[in-house]
């Protein structure tokens, strides 16, 4: 199975190449571009296209959101020429105001900010005119590489020293790039043999956790990790946010669905921080091993 995936630096499309590499079934693309044309997909005829996520859409400007929209409308007049499948992973932020209780599929997002009613509206146009879609809706995204990576963000501001805010009532699911990866090649795979289970599904890590929280453990395991192995950093400090007081906004996704349909089980996210907080001491330690070997060259000559 091909498939075609824009936005090739997106930590999400990285995450697809790692999963990639770790199959035989599985043919990548990868466009640095955002958009694809309908002579592109009759060229390279991938079984779908992938579009990876808007992660913040509230943080972002509003040129920003309104481009990431054209992008969207223009893969979609592609796939619908082509006939090609689209998946369109899109943020949790959508469900602005959140719900009290875990939030279905069913429940579409009515946001009052201008930048999420366009996203709304062209994830309408894909519900009414592309029959072989998905739009999947993501908890917060984390990784450690690529754009939008935030848990490589929050390591490097953590041990630079920096000070880190987050809301401590606002709560969510945080999700790994990488099992999102895993995910949607099941799907996919699942999709091309026949499942005809197109649509929208929600997909995020296990257990809800405030923002400040999860910034606080992501610190604790790190300074744990640090300390055995005998480094000594001060890290930098993480400190509450409180945007409503009288009733926390939760935006939980629920995930049954996907369960359901594609036996695609959510991740703990305490799961994968931890292992990639190994892979990136490891990586940390190859990099001191290179220069170390470096500073040997030069002391020799």
């Amino acid at each position: 199975m091909k498939l075609l995936v824009l936005d090739a630096g997106h930590c999400l499309s990285l995450a697809l190449v790692r999963e990639t590499a770790r199959r035989q079934d599985i043919e990548l693309e990868l466009e640095q571009a955002h958009t694809v044309t309908a002579k592109h997909l009759e060229e390279s005829a991938p079984y779908a296209v992938i579009i990876p996520p808007l992660t913040q859409p509230l943080d972002e400007q509003p040129a920003a959101v309104r481009a990431h929209v054209e992008n969207v409308e223009t893969c979609l007049d592609a796939c619908l020429a082509q006939e090609v499948p689209l998946v369109w992973c899109v943020s949790d932020q959508l469900y602005e105001d959140g719900f009290d209780t875990p939030i279905d599929e069913h429940m579409i997002p009515a946001p009052r900010d201008e930048g999420l009613k366009q996203l709304i509206r062209v994830g309408d146009r894909i519900r009414a005119e592309l029959p072989h879609h998905l739009m999947v809706r993501l908890g917060p995204l984390f990784a450690l590489d690529g754009q939008r990576a935030w848990l490589g963000e929050l390591l490097e501001t953590l041990t630079a020293g920096g000070e880190l805010r987050a809301a401590s009532d606002i709560i969510f699911c945080p999700t790994s790039a990488d099992s999102v990866a895993m995910a949607l090649i099941g799907m996919l795979q699942q999709q091309s043999c026949g499942a005809q289970a197109w649509g929208s599904y929600h997909l995020a890590g296990t257990e809800p956790v405030s923002a400040y929280t999860f910034l606080s453990m992501v610190r604790t395991q790190l300074e744990t990790r640090l300390e055995g192995r005998g480094e000594q950093i001060a890290l930098g400090v993480v400190k509450a946010l409180n945007h409503h007081h009288e009733h926390p906004l939760r935006r939980v996704l629920n995930c049954r669905r996907v369960l359901g349909s594609f036996g695609v089980h959510q991740k703990p996210w305490r799961l994968e921080v931890g292992r990639m907080l190994d892979l990136w001491c490891l990586a940390r330690d190859e990099q001191q091993a290179d220069q170390q070997m470096k500073q040997d060259k030069v002391t020799q000559q």
